[in-house]
């Protein structure tokens, strides 16, 4: 999780002009919770832990998913939106509902997991997959096939009393390995790359026992994670540019 998003989430999502500890962490916990629930609550389509492991995880490094979670409203605003199945779905193939920031446009999905909470039946979940696999502008790889792992909970989401969250009769959380979060990590490079020209607090851990050259291992290790998402989908765009329409 980014914290950067998470602020803008609060602010744009919630209008919540400064967000506090309580407003990051309250929104966190849903995602958690929404997460965790099917161990703790009956479901038409219950997920244990270790099927994320085996349906998100094509190789062993690339195993770092995108989480977005939906819908994220205010109290204010609920009472005027439309929150069907289809609708949250959808929202959480959007960038205003991530939990990372990257665009999703960028990248291509290798596999999603998405678990639903409160008033869903498989039927309206159905339809809501079909919709977004005949949407172009979501694309999947073409290496693997593109399968959507979907868990069902009829407990529905609880909130903070006087919090900014909107109390839902339904959610969904999407947990999806995409190369689109290649992004974050290139972010993070870029921003590792700055402090440490300068040797940013370096001597304050090199006083704790650490050496200098572990800083260089772990950008290097950095840098060939960046790159190991760039090859997953790096062989369909290079079919993609072959194609004769």
């Amino acid at each position: 999780m980014d914290n950067e998003a998470i602020y803008e989430i609060c602010k744009k999502n919630l209008d919540v002009e400064r967000p506090t500890y309580n407003s990051l962490n309250r929104l966190i916990s849903q995602v958690v919770s929404s997460v965790t629930a099917s161990l703790r609550f009956n479901g038409a389509l219950n997920v244990d832990l270790v099927e994320f492991q085996t349906n998100l995880v094509p190789y062993p490094r690339i195993h770092f998913p995108l989480t977005t979670y939906a819908p994220i409203i205010s109290a204010e605003k609920a009472y005027h939106e439309s929150l069907s199945v289809s609708d949250i779905t959808r929202s959480c193939f959007e960038t205003g509902s991530q939990m990372v920031k990257c665009d999703p446009g960028n990248g291509k999905y290798m596999a999603v997991c998405l678990l639903y909470r409160g008033d869903v039946v498989p039927k309206d979940v159905n339809s809501a997959i079909a919709a977004i696999k005949y949407k172009r502008s979501v694309q999947f790889v073409d290496w693997c096939p593109t399968g959507f792992k979907v868990g069902i909970n009829y407990q529905p989401t609880t909130v903070v009393p006087g919090g900014d969250l909107a109390k839902v009769p339904r959610a969904a959380c999407m947990l999806a390995n995409t190369t689109a979060i290649a992004e974050a990590w290139m972010r993070l490079d870029y921003k590792f790359d700055l402090m440490y020209a300068k040797r940013a607090f370096v001597h304050w851990y090199v006083g704790e026992g650490m050496e200098e050259g572990e800083f260089s291992e772990a950008r290097e290790d950095l840098a060939a994670l960046e790159r190991d998402y760039e090859e997953a989908g790096f062989g369909v765009a290079q079919e993609d540019e072959g194609e004769e329409f």
